[in-house]
């Protein structure tokens, strides 16, 4: 008999023992249940936005305007109105401290005073055209690129500047759907094409400008067939480009600088505008002739001697080294 209870109690001692044993189980599958939860969000909070939800870069259709620097404003006038022929305007510029001269109704030549000694590099910024800046800047900021808050000016032109990989200037604008704009008859050329600079590391310039921002090659070369000492690259959806000016000692002076860091107008025809040029002024002994490229071009240079180079739309004859992959800008 005292057996019989002794077994008993011992089953009944099982049977209260269990439901403890699997409380305690269930909470450790909960607990880690949580864990693993907190995670997987971690995780998605770490790691970068898939593809489909990063910001869609808006279209980048060309060179909105070229700013210089100028250590005398009367001689800048002087050569960008009287010599180039390209009117005062108003829109974007900032009055006597930043002159501006209209190309077309979407581009124009800024001129900045120099203040407190010139600067090695007096392309002083190279603004794109896109018809959404708010989603450029937030295209940029997802791939950790900063830049300055965008900025609306006078006329109600939006714009933000930033700097690329070697502290080059660079700003976006977006300009207003259209501007009424009429060239006068001394005005040389009604085309701004393409704006060069130095440029140390090439590696570096391509992963942003063309693996971040899209731009394309356009045509390549240099002094000797199997060089390349020019590198130029269009904008994704249009035909303005940029020039990368390679193979440049660091320790360039003045003028050298001036030769590198420039800008680009393009004629049809460039015997007519060196002619041009010259009846509005132009003191050059220099002539047109023939580049690398394969284009008629004629090299002419600002108070301060910064390149101005004027060439024609298509090339006369076929390039040195590289054929041309890109479409050639029209008037």
């Amino acid at each position: 008999m005292l057996l019989r209870i002794h077994r008993a109690a011992s089953r009944s001692n099982a049977v209260s023992s269990f439901p403890e044993e699997s409380l305690s189980v269930s909470n450790s599958i909960v607990m880690q249940m949580i864990l693993a939860t907190c995670l997987l969000v971690l995780c998605s909070v770490c790691l970068p936005l898939p593809a489909q939800e990063q910001p869609a870069r808006p279209p980048i259709t060309g060179i909105a305007h070229v700013r210089v620097y100028s250590t005398d404003l009367y001689k800048s006038r002087e050569f960008y109105n009287k010599v180039l022929g390209l009117a005062s305007g108003t829109a974007g510029c900032m009055g006597a401290t930043r002159p501006c001269f209209t190309v077309n109704d979407h581009q124009q030549i800024e001129v900045l005073q120099v203040t407190g000694g010139a600067p090695a590099n007096l392309l002083a910024e190279i603004a794109f055209a896109t018809p959404d800046v708010e989603q450029m800047r937030r295209y940029l900021t997802a791939r950790h690129i900063s830049s300055g808050a965008i900025v609306k000016d006078s006329n109600g032109v939006q714009h933000f500047e930033f700097k690329d990989p070697e502290g080059h200037p660079l700003a976006f604008v977006q300009l207003p759907s259209s501007r009424f704009f009429t060239a006068g008859a001394e005005q040389i050329s009604t085309r701004m094409v393409h704006a060069g600079f130095i440029v140390n590391d090439r590696a570096a310039a391509d992963h942003f400008y063309m693996d971040v921002l899209g731009f394309r090659m356009y045509w390549h070369g240099g002094f000797k067939d199997a060089d390349n000492d020019w590198w130029e690259i269009q904008v994704p959806d249009g035909s303005d480009w940029i020039e990368y000016m390679l193979n440049i000692a660091p320790n360039a002076n003045h003028n050298e600088r001036g030769i590198q860091n420039h800008f680009s107008f393009a004629v049809e025809k460039i015997i007519p505008a060196a002619t041009r040029l010259r009846m509005n002024g132009l003191k050059s002994t220099d002539e047109p002739e023939i580049g690398r490229d394969g284009k008629w071009s004629y090299d002419i240079y600002d108070p301060d001697a910064t390149r101005v180079e004027f060439m024609e739309f298509k090339p006369a004859q076929p390039p040195c080294c590289n054929p041309y992959t890109g479409t050639h800008p029209k008037p």
